[in-house]
């Protein structure tokens, strides 16, 4: 802007305008520095007057607030009178907090009531599963969550609206629980995936639910007697380890009712038969008596799979070493190479099953059946034996006999034509082949015969008491093949009486 001189007087512009006048108001001299006028003097009145009201608009615009930029962000709508907002008791407010649960306003190392009588503790678990039995270490595994039930007055608040509040294991490691283990166990962990699988939840009056998920490996005593015929029971104990009954009083929750099962469990070995609770006091000499309690399950092997795996190959290996019986006597390396191979897989069928089990002291049922089958198969190896000792025996006495006597050697196969004393008529006709020196007179055959008695001595003096059974022992030594013919009916008639007391008593 263009200033005049000083000790000039206004010029008649000047004059006509005020409101630009060097000593006019100030306003003025604010437009025209908003406004960039250089010479407002030589504009005519209209355009200063549209100049005036720009500037104007622009003083107005640059007083108000400045609106938000677009952010790509709808935004969301007032929520309505209609809903209720809910107040959020974990928010800080300035100041002290004040907490719903005063975990530090008391000293949880000490139990509840501490002083006073037992507090009394409910239990109940709900078994999810059975994961294995171990006939060998004498154990099994079972996961379950296990929950505890208590009051605790410490842990009392005010709510109006809430029922309870449910916290995780942080909470745990502040409070008072209880020291629940289990008896006789080897291995249990809680759970920790994602986080640790334990939930704690306080109501209003101080009641206490505490919840955890556990699996625990814990030993049987199993009594293999009768195995695989076999049922055992097994018990999961829980027990406070440092509260006698005085200060602790552990207790199923609802009876029978707080165990509870998965209608799922099940076994590869075994049938669950069923599950029930017990309750009793231990005594321990150092410390006292605890309440303990009995997670109790009955189980019952399947037989099916040792049916298949012991029993029936057993049998067939017994039936095999019968058929020996059928084979001739004659045929030595048959006979004894059928035998040996029994034998041995019977010796591997027993070493394959004592190998998965225990090694006890006693005889179990499968013990008993299986060596009682080893007997029989051991037999038929000796019953061939005892046949061809005497098959040996024989021949031996008839070459002495045809050594002592080489007028008989073409009249073997007249044994029992002179045994009986008489000859029958074809016997007759067929000597005529014989030279007259081989054929005896009736002197020289009843020497023969007394001969052929002596040799058998036995058959000699069940002849003279004429009994029965000299006869028929006469009869068996002198033809050794009658014994097959016994051990045909003998073992098989046994073996199957065997099985019939074994399956009646053991089953």
């Amino acid at each position: 802007m263009l200033l005049q001189p000083l000790g000039e007087a206004p010029s008649q512009s000047d004059r006509l305008n005020p409101w630009c006048s060097p000593g006019g108001p100030p306003r003025c001299r604010l437009l025209e520095s908003r406004c960039g006028i250089v010479d407002v003097h030589r504009m005519t009145y209209f355009t200063r007057l549209i100049l005036f009201l720009f500037c104007l608009m622009a003083l107005v615009e640059s007083r108000k607030p400045k609106r938000r930029r677009w952010t790509g962000q709808l935004e969301m709508p007032k929520p309505s009178h209609l809903y209720k907002k809910n107040l959020d008791v974990t928010k800080i407010h300035k100041g002290k907090p004040q907490p719903l649960l005063r975990v530090e306003d008391h000293d949880f190392s000490m139990r509840p009531a501490f002083g006073g009588p037992a507090i009394p503790v409910g239990v109940d678990v709900q078994v999810e599963s059975l994961d294995s039995i171990s006939e060998v270490d004498m154990d099994f595994t079972m996961t379950l969550y296990l929950r505890h039930y208590w009051k605790d007055e410490r842990l009392a608040f005010p709510s109006t609206s809430n029922k309870s509040m449910t916290f995780d294991g942080r909470l745990v490691k502040k409070i008072w629980v209880p020291d629940v283990f289990f008896v006789h166990s080897k291995r249990s962990f809680t759970h920790d995936t994602t986080t640790d699988n334990i939930m704690l939840r306080v109501f209003p009056d101080g009641h206490v639910l505490y919840s955890m998920r556990i699996t625990v490996t814990a030993m049987c005593n199993m009594d293999f007697s009768h195995f695989p015929l076999d049922s055992q029971t097994c018990s999961l104990e829980l027990e406070s380890y440092a509260y006698t009954d005085e200060d602790l009083m552990l207790y199923w929750k609802n009876g029978d009712e707080s165990l509870k099962t998965d209608e799922k469990i099940s076994l590869s070995q075994f049938l669950i038969q069923k599950f029930h609770t017990t309750s009793r006091l231990a005594f321990y000499s150092s410390t006292g008596w605890y309440n303990r309690l009995y997670i109790n399950f009955t189980l019952r092997r399947h037989i099916f799979f040792f049916l298949l795996q012991t029993y029936f190959p057993a049998t067939l290996m017994v039936m095999l070493s019968w058929v020996s019986f059928w084979i001739d006597r004659r045929a030595v390396p048959a006979r004894v190479s059928l035998g040996i191979t029994t034998v041995l897989t019977m010796s591997t069928i027993i070493t394959g099953v004592n190998a998965s089990m225990p090694r006890v002291s006693y005889i179990k049922a499968v013990d008993i059946y299986l060596w009682v089958s080893f007997v029989f198969v051991f037999l038929s190896v000796l019953e061939y034996a005892a046949v061809n000792y005497l098959t040996t025996v024989q021949e031996r006495k008839e070459r002495k006999l045809r050594e002592k006597f080489p007028c008989m050697c073409g009249m073997l196969h007249s044994r029992t034509m002179m045994l009986d004393g008489s000859y029958s008529e074809s016997e007759a006709n067929s000597l005529a082949g014989y030279p007259r020196s081989h054929i005896l007179t009736e002197e020289e055959r009843q020497d023969k015969i007394v001969v052929h008695l002596a040799l058998s001595s036995e058959s000699s003096s069940s002849r003279k008491k004429g009994l029965l059974k000299g006869h028929m022992g006469l009869r068996i030594f002198q033809n050794t093949h009658a014994i097959d013919k016994y051990s045909r009916l003998i073992f098989p008639a046994s073996y199957i009486f065997f099985n019939l007391i074994y399956w009646s008593v053991f089953s």
